[in-house]
């Protein structure tokens, strides 16, 4: 049997509720799972929009990493943050005069994991292009370690196949991020890389993809600007469990874990 390490992904953070979902969920899957490495997508986890100091320390007591997307910089406080938390993670092809690095390495002193993050550019920002950042991150992170993970955090479901079978055989795990709803498409791709289109989201489960059915629904039947807020009624927790190979980096396993709590009520200041 091949050395193996264990790594729980879990989905876009959402506001409150989503941290409370963490809180409430997170024991009994390490408990089921026993991860060596617990990765979250943490670029909503403020208020369901950003992230702040508060809050990034908070879920550092539950992760090794995070992960965040285009939603990164919509609090200034996340700039210096940025600079200062090496384990909280901006997309890599975002221009490198902005502060923060888009990959860590994490030394789980047997072994060595990177985490890579990237944007996607299809219905998104046109940054830098991503595969060939990809290209470029990879290339030198694995002349440290063959277990990469990647986060790719985009909209368009092809742009996010195109990433799986760009890496195949080169990162362990392609985990889509961004679009909130988890995909039932987690697989092994033939050279070893595991991969799914879109993990899915940790917050209110009653909710337009995390954000308060009443407020999405005026967004789009009048089309003005509408402030949003983190739906709070029900919770939802959506992850995937990893299994890799140590020495080759190949993906063993990769299994979805999603739970529904749909008549758990929100709580006071649940918006934030």
């Amino acid at each position: 049997m091949p050395d193996k390490i264990c790594v729980l992904f879990i989905g876009d953070v959402i506001g409150r509720p989503g941290r409370r979902a963490l809180v409430k969920h997170l024991p009994s899957l390490k408990k089921k799972f026993c991860p060596d490495v617990v990765i979250v997508n943490a670029e909503n986890a403020a208020g369901g929009i950003g992230i702040t100091e508060k809050v990034c320390q908070e879920l550092l007591g539950y992760a090794d990493v995070l992960t965040s997307g285009n939603h990164i910089w919509d609090k200034k406080e996340a700039l210096p943050l940025l600079e200062a938390e090496p384990r909280l993670l901006r997309p890599a092809n975002y221009p490198p005069v902005n502060p923060g690095k888009g990959v860590y390495v994490l030394d789980k002193g047997k072994y060595r994991i990177g985490i890579l993050n990237l944007q996607g550019r299809v219905f998104m920002e046109p940054i830098d292009c991503p595969f060939r950042v990809a290209y470029q991150e990879i290339e030198s992170l694995r002349s440290t370690t063959p277990i990469i993970i990647v986060d790719f955090h985009a909209e368009a479901t092809s742009e996010k196949q195109a990433m799986g079978w760009y890496l195949d055989g080169k990162v362990s795990a392609v985990i889509g991020t961004h679009t909130h709803t988890p995909t039932a498409d987690e697989r092994l791709l033939p050279q070893g890389t595991a991969y799914i289109t879109d993990v899915g989201m940790v917050g209110g489960y009653n909710s337009v993809i995390g954000i308060r059915i009443d407020q999405a629904l005026d967004r789009f039947l009048t089309s003005r600007p509408q402030r949003f807020e983190p739906g709070k009624d029900g919770l939802i927790f959506s992850s995937v469990f990893l299994e890799i190979d140590t020495s080759t980096g190949k993906a063993l396993d990769i299994r979805r874990e999603i739970l529904v709590d749909e008549s758990c009520e929100g709580e006071e200041g649940d918006e934030t």
